[in-house]
């Protein structure tokens, strides 16, 4: 009768941690290659070129949206909505809504992004805008995807998500180990390794 029980309890558990081992590495499978793939191109980033692409655009703010910037001083505030627009519509750099430094002379707005930067300056006496965006290429773009860089709250989270279903995969896929031990002799001495591997590496070559 006990064997019987044990045999059920344990066909449920082999169930359900088959089932949530599958359910999370469906879910992190693709990006946990994209992250794999990023952190050899990161580790190694010295040695890859890159060429990055630069590009300026220059315009000039119209007299009447001019004096929507010399009568305001504010630290830090974005543009005004017609002056965003107008930036916008003759740059192409978009700066509605981000926050900008304002100082006696200038508003500059930063335009950070994954794999490049770029930023907008105006001159609040004379109107003169200038664009400049630097573009780093793919591979930038995708390194700092792996970092978060610029990447704004909705990667983020997705990040977040993502790094959780990688735990739910790798400690079912220890259950999973445990509950096939007794089969598989070199079970242990492999997790081990896994263990003490990277501790020594960090305590005799990282100083």
């Amino acid at each position: 009768m006990r064997d019987t029980v044990d045999r059920h309890r344990r066909a449920f558990w082999l169930k359900h941690l088959h089932r949530w081992h599958w359910i999370s590495s469906a879910i992190s499978l693709v990006v946990l290659l994209l992250f794999s793939v990023t952190g050899f191109t990161l580790n190694h980033a010295a040695r890859i070129e890159a060429s990055p692409h630069v590009e300026r655009r220059v315009a000039t703010l119209p007299a009447d949206l001019l004096t929507q910037l010399v009568a305001r001083r504010p630290k830090s505030a974005p543009l005004p909505t017609p002056v965003a627009a107008f930036v916008t519509g003759n740059t192409g750099a978009p700066v509605e809504g981000r926050p900008g430094d304002w100082s006696d002379d200038e508003v500059a707005v930063s335009l950070p992004r994954p794999g490049g930067d770029g930023w907008v300056s105006i001159d609040r006496e004379t109107g003169e805008i200038q664009y400049e965006t630097t573009d780093r290429g793919w591979l930038a773009y995708v390194n700092d995807l792996h970092k978060g860089r610029n990447t704004g709250p909705v990667w983020s989270w997705f990040i977040d998500i993502f790094a959780l279903a990688c735990v739910v995969f790798a400690l079912t896929g220890l259950l999973l180990l445990q509950m096939h031990a007794g089969q598989r002799r070199m079970t242990w001495p492999m997790v081990a390794l896994g263990l003490v591997l990277p501790v020594v590496i960090a305590l005799i070559f990282i100083h």
